[in-house]
């Protein structure tokens, strides 16, 4: 009677973990996210100064001076690296009203044009210049007559993608909408999939930009950082805070700047849990990857910035690229989904005291566990946070 107990149990045991694996596969490879953004892995190229500048914006490398031919070959050499180094297909440019209206704007256009040659795509923003508090200071009439001169540049070209406006944190949430919303009515003849608006208030909630049917079609910008007052040291807790801010539209969400210091020796591919900016990390390049969100990372070149995934070297236009943490650029190939390594997912080991294994959920960090602790017949068996206990402590029992 003993024996045949034992093998009902590790027979359930076996066909309760089957059908939990399939399950959480399919909630993985049904997401509806993957088809629709997988396609962005792309860095920002900042300006040194940040792209908050009174006056023209300018990526670090290159220079007012510059022709477009000098502007076009420093781009590339560049974007190569871009391309080479992290397997990036996307960069994200800023802009503002003065570097349209400026000289400048006529050679700094040969990166666009480089970055779409080597076939990556473009994602052109404007930023609010300094001391704006998140809002667009300039007229109307200069907002519109910046995207006027970009777009009837580059509407032909797919590669091309139109943000709106960064981190308009200083709109309410329906001023944000309504803005938005607008800008659609002024370009009717832009296809919304190439429309990128950002999530209200700094880029950080998606729920009032997703749910607005004005906006339906469009891309959604999400902005997350583990530096501004935000702080779990769990990947659980950092997966949880990021659904909270993609507000059920990981479909249409292309996380358009997270980042953490690359500069300082950090190895992110520790253990998952106990600090900050690896635990963030962690939540988002996993949740990335397994829903097929498109990242842009910040950034992937600002001269100068602790946060900056390569250092720019060379002189003239014999430019190259190097790669300031490697365990950094682990992470980022996994969010893009290049790799399937995941950095440092660990192979299960036994836990103390014996031949016993936790069993880790991939999406959402928890552990199988016995409710309740119960040791009787029926006992339910659930998810639930680590705690150390015998209830989630499991062995593979081999039956005679």
């Amino acid at each position: 009677m003993f024996h045949h107990h034992k093998m009902q149990l590790v027979g359930g045991l076996i066909a309760f973990l089957m059908i939990f694996t399939f399950v959480a596969m399919q909630v993985v490879n049904t997401s509806p996210a993957h088809a629709a953004t997988s396609q962005f892995r792309g860095v920002n190229w900042a300006d040194t100064r940040d792209n908050f500048v009174n006056g023209p914006v300018i990526p670090s490398g290159l220079s007012t001076s510059d022709s477009y031919a000098t502007t076009y070959a420093k781009a590339t050499a560049i974007l190569k690296g871009f391309q080479t180094n992290l397997g990036a297909n996307t960069v994200r440019f800023g802009i503002n009203v003065q570097t349209v209206s400026s000289s400048w704007w006529n050679s700094y256009i040969a990166a666009f044009d480089a970055a779409s040659a080597l076939g990556m795509n473009v994602m052109i923003c404007p930023w609010a210049v300094p001391g704006a508090n998140g809002l667009m200071t300039d007229s109307m009439t200069a907002f519109y007559n910046m995207w006027d001169t970009v777009i009837n540049k580059y509407l032909s070209n797919s590669k091309i993608y139109f943000e709106i406006f960064n981190e308009p944190w200083g709109y309410s949430a329906t001023a944000w909408t309504n803005f938005a919303a607008a800008y659609l009515a002024h370009y009717p003849n832009v296809p919304r999939g190439r429309i990128v608006v950002a999530g209200a208030y700094s880029d950080g909630d998606l729920g009032p930009v997703g749910s607005d049917s004005r906006l339906n079609g469009t891309l959604l910008s999400l902005h997350l950082y583990s530096v501004f007052g935000i702080t779990h040291t769990t990947e659980a807790a950092w997966i949880a805070e990021l659904n909270t801010h993609l507000a059920g539209y990981a479909s249409r969400a292309i996380i358009t700047e997270f980042g953490v210091p690359m500069t300082t020796g950090v190895n992110y591919n520790g253990p998952r849990d106990g600090d900050n900016n690896i635990s963030y990390l962690y939540a988002l390049t996993d949740t990335a990857h397994n829903l097929g969100i498109g990242t842009i990372y910040w950034p992937g070149l600002r001269n100068g910035d602790s946060f900056s995934m390569e250092s720019l070297n060379g002189s003239g236009t014999n430019l190259y690229l190097t790669n300031n943490n490697a365990s950094g650029l682990d992470r980022l190939k996994y969010g893009y989904g290049l790799t399937s390594g995941g950095g440092s997912t660990p192979t299960p080991t036994p836990t103390s005291g014996g031949n016993y294994y936790k069993l880790v959920n991939r999406n959402s960090g928890k552990d199988l566990d016995v409710s309740s602790a119960s040791t009787a017949d029926g006992g339910t068996v659930v998810q639930w946070t680590d705690n150390g206990g015998t209830n989630q402590q499991w062995s593979m029992v081999k039956v005679p």
